[in-house]
């Protein structure tokens, strides 16, 4: 008789910890619509770092809306594609993903994306090997939308602060502008990722100064975030906290960039979620995401 209600006792308190799980407000977090595209960027901290990870990330995507999403740090091969699933099965559009596999400490980079809208031509790594700068190979990805040929590179750079540091994340800047330069000079390019620098350091600590000091070649969307206030930056915690997620356009979309219903936004997710920042911190990651909206010339199909 005591083993039985030694049973019962454990499934009511699952029962109770499951129904007590913070909620969030997913129709606050909704950015996306069908005449834009939205990009993403989002480091979920060694996915999943919780049981309820998975579950979260699904539904905060979707109720997000982008098309396309960087991602960095997925640990597990079998929760990212557990991660695509759901999105398949909560959203009208279909999804497919693409996820590295050469990191040692299986930080990995991945891309994830709506088939019907995204054409996607290849997926690649570059720098593969170059550990100073790059200690996860930035993962690139070649495609389609609306009829404009898109370059999207996602990257990971090196963590902490000392001059050792900021030395590879400047040397990892510096081979990005020759990359692009060399390979993609007159495409739609997107650079992005957690990028663990700030970019209104001052002087020599800038590790950006190469794309900065280009403004006719490159822009910075997330700026004006950067130079606000510490309540959307889009990693909130401790010592190192900043705006530090990051996402880059080349000149040719400045144009798209530029258009009325175009922005750039940290998602603030704690906001919105019982318990606040330190719900998500506990259950999901812990960076924001960062998403840009930008409006191209519509297409008409034939």
């Amino acid at each position: 008789m005591k083993k039985i209600l030694y049973v019962v006792y454990f499934l009511l308190a699952a029962f109770v910890w499951a129904e007590e799980l913070p909620e969030i407000e997913y129709d606050k977090l909704l950015v996306g619509d069908e005449q834009t595209l939205e990009v993403m960027t989002w480091n979920i901290q060694n996915f999943p770092k919780s049981e309820f990870a998975i579950d979260y990330a699904a539904e905060i995507i979707n109720a997000i809306d982008p098309d396309v999403i960087g991602l960095q740090e997925m640990e597990s091969d079998s929760a990212f594609f557990c991660l695509v699933k759901q999105l398949n099965d909560l959203d009208k559009h279909n999804w497919s993903g693409y996820r590295a596999n050469r990191n040692y400490w299986k930080q990995e980079l991945a891309f994830i994306y709506k088939t019907d809208l995204i054409g996607v031509d290849k997926i690649y790594e570059i720098f593969y090997g170059d550990y100073k700068p790059f200690p996860r190979s930035p993962l690139v990805m070649e495609f389609s939308y609306n009829d404009q040929e898109v370059v999207i590179i996602n990257n990971h750079f090196k963590a902490r602060t000392g001059t050792k540091n900021e030395k590879r994340r400047r040397d990892a800047v510096d081979k990005l502008d020759e990359y692009i330069l060399e390979n993609h000079p007159d495409a739609n390019v997107i650079v992005l990722g957690d990028m663990n620098d700030q970019l209104v350091d001052e002087g020599t600590a800038n590790v950006f100064t190469t794309f900065l000091e280009k403004p006719s070649e490159y822009k910075f969307v997330d700026l004006e975030i950067a130079q606000s206030e510490s309540a959307d930056w889009s990693y909130p915690y401790y010592k190192y906290r900043g705006h530090i997620d990051h996402i880059l356009i080349s000149n040719e979309l400045y144009d798209e960039f530029e258009k009325s219903d175009s922005f750039v936004k940290v998602v603030t997710i704690g906001k919105f979620m019982e318990g606040g920042d330190d719900a998500r911190y506990k259950y999901i990651g812990d960076h924001r995401p960062v998403v840009v909206k930008l409006q191209f010339e519509m297409v008409e199909k034939k």
